[in-house]
């Protein structure tokens, strides 16, 4: 399939968090049918279920040259945290806030890992202070990207910084090998990538005690003593609370039952348990119907 601009937009629009809450909440997405109508029903002229549509979809996004965002987090979801990790072990954290920014993905494993995606689509104009911002807030930093973007980000990135590339194979190489420092860590950053609940367990891990006070204080007072600890403890700390709070394990059964193409949106996109078998069973939908989905 080769795609023009506009139908390239609307095949990436695909994979987006709107069709995964239709299909979760309603069993059928009106907005995949359109986007089906949109690209060209003679595109898919070989899918059989909706399915085959999002296999067919990813193909057609997986091309050197026109790969978006999604591309690379389904990369590191199959390559790192799928493959040389496990959910029992492992998890993988989205579109994380950090001082402005949005870490596209965090891999949390023994330590925490950042992955900025720089894709074929992306501008590089950012990036300095954007890996500014992350080597505050974890303790291991990654740029991910084309073949296109690596030289100019080896430019920019510090030495520090790990450089992969996603290769015209679907293959992730290192060009540069990221060091841990979680030495370097700010505590208030990290604070702030936290819930509050999150940051308390933290506190108490270390020994810490937190007062009771009213809750209009409870942010005040916890954030005060959160930024009075030693990085390298906190960082530690922060990731076995974050391992057990953003547990993804639960979710393994469900990701058994989708085709690769959507693993990395089951990942990134919160879906209920008791919305899990309605999405299986739109994605298993006859095309033939799902066109009809309104």
């Amino acid at each position: 399939m080769v795609l023009d601009r506009s139908t390239l937009a609307a095949t990436t629009r695909l994979f987006s968090s709107a069709v995964f809450h239709q299909l979760a909440k309603k069993g059928k997405s009106p907005l995949f049918a359109r986007l089906v109508r949109e690209i060209g029903r003679e595109q898919f002229s070989e899918a059989i279920s909706v399915s085959d549509v999002f296999n067919s979809a990813f193909k057609a996004i997986d091309n050197p040259g026109s790969r978006d965002e999604y591309v690379y987090k389904s990369a590191i979801a199959e390559k790192v945290l799928l493959g040389r990790h496990s959910l029992r072990t492992a998890s993988m954290l989205t579109e994380v806030r950090v001082e402005g920014n949005k870490a596209d993905v965090v891999v949390l494993n023994g330590t925490s890992t950042v992955y900025e995606i720089k894709s074929e689509r992306d501008s590089l104009t950012r990036l300095p202070s954007q890996l500014e911002a992350y080597r505050r807030a974890f303790a291991s930093v990654n740029v991910i990207t084309s073949e296109a973007h690596v030289d100019r980000v080896s430019d920019i990135a510090p030495n520090d910084v790990g450089i992969l590339v996603l290769n015209r194979r679907g293959q992730i190489s290192e060009v540069q090998a990221a060091t841990v420092r979680p030495e370097i860590i700010k505590p208030a950053t990290l604070f702030d990538v936290l819930r509050i609940e999150e940051a308390c367990r933290i506190l108490d891990s270390l020994g810490v005690d937190v007062p009771r006070v009213p809750n209009t204080e409870r942010f005040r007072v916890v954030r005060e003593l959160f930024v009075e600890q030693e990085p390298i403890a906190l960082h530690h700390e922060a990731v076995a609370v974050l391992r057990k709070s953003r547990s993804q394990y639960g979710l393994r059964d469900f990701l058994a039952n989708l085709p690769s193409s959507l693993q990395a949106a089951a990942l990134s996109t919160p879906i209920r348990r008791s919305d899990q078998p309605r999405f299986i069973a739109a994605v298993d939908t006859p095309l033939l119907e799902a066109e009809h989905w309104a």
